[in-house]
């Protein structure tokens, strides 16, 4: 399969890993770039820069692929050490640099200065457009299914994908919602050049995730996620389970809640030791309404096969429906 996306990363397939706290780890990001996509790690899920040169190097030793990393920059009182995160991405020479987050105009420029090249994940097509006049070389574009942080504008991906790609001149990575070979053909109709998966990818084996994190994806339905932080205009579209309902009853008190309030429940290191122990309700579980659409834990190459294999016949289809139309 050849898009602007595989000639863009020198993949074989345009299906990227999205970058996942927790979860973007060498394991599963060398297996989604042995499968023929393009794995990415999670700058942040490694407690220092120097653990995360090591953890790039070790997925090196896994595969001789390309592969990513997502470096998420947000306004905090206390920050990461970005600049430092990133001097490791770059002395690396890590070959692309997936962002997210806001004031990355100088990230941008460093990375692509030194010939790094950049994916941004938006939410919008104003700040797609926004990204792209800062010189990234592709966007990833977050309808309102996806897990994370989908924005404020609560725009399906059905019709975001469209808008963004009738206003870009870069290559658009689908994101939210996308499961199975259907939708990625359905993205790449709609005008995008490949697609983004998180939560998919989670339920792989893989995946480093315990295996009651996994079945709990695969029993729910798509039905069964929840929007938190809404009150507090940060939107986050979780597993409903008992962190995530409190978190929501706290919001819709008359009085809302702050975030100090919340804290307690969300906090990363609670979350990390729930995806760790499978304890599905003792933190958040981050997910997006492609939750309906997974049944299995295949490995990271059997599901990208098979999305493939889905793909060219959803597309074969409707050419078929087309010729036949045409021929009556």
């Amino acid at each position: 399969m050849r898009t602007r996306l595989t000639e863009l990363l020198k993949i074989q397939y345009p299906i990227v890993q999205g970058g996942m706290q927790w979860v973007g780890r060498a394991e599963l990001a060398s297996a989604v770039s042995n499968a023929g996509g393009l794995g990415v790690l999670t700058a942040l899920t490694q407690p220092t820069p120097e653990a995360l040169g090591e953890e790039i190097d070790r997925c090196r030793r896994m595969t001789s692929r390309p592969f990513g990393v997502n470096l998420t920059v947000l306004p905090t009182s206390n920050p990461p050490r970005y600049d430092e995160y990133l001097d490791v991405i770059l002395g690396r020479d890590v070959p692309v640099l997936e962002t997210a987050g806001s004031e990355l105009g100088a990230v941008i420029a460093r990375a692509k200065a030194h010939g790094t090249t950049v994916i941004h994940k938006c939410t919008s097509v104003r700040h797609a457009l926004s990204a792209q006049r800062q010189g990234v070389d592709a966007v990833s574009i977050d309808g309102f299914e996806a897990a994370g942080h989908p924005g404020e504008d609560d725009i399906g991906a059905f019709v975001l994908i469209r808008a963004a790609a009738r206003k870009l001149d870069v290559p658009i990575l689908a994101s939210g919602g996308v499961a199975d070979g259907a939708g990625m053909a359905a993205a790449l109709v709609l005008g995008a050049d490949g697609v983004n998966m998180g939560t998919r990818f989670c339920a792989t084996r893989e995946a480093p995730l315990h295996p009651n994190i996994k079945q709990a994806l695969l029993a729910a339905s798509e039905r069964d996620t929840t929007l938190i932080f809404r009150t507090l205009r940060n939107t986050g579209r979780v597993l409903r389970n008992t962190v995530s309902e409190a978190v929501v009853a706290l919001e819709r008190r008359p009085q809302g809640a702050a975030f100090p309030e919340l804290q307690p429940l969300v906090a990363g290191a609670r979350g990390r030791a729930a995806l760790e122990s499978g304890a599905v309700d003792d933190g958040l579980v981050w997910a997006s309404q492609s939750i309906g659409l997974i049944d299995d834990v295949p490995t990271c190459a059997e599901l990208i096969e098979r999305m493939v294999s889905e793909c060219r016949s959803a597309i074969l289809k409707c050419a078929d429906v087309m010729n036949r139309e045409v021929q009556q």
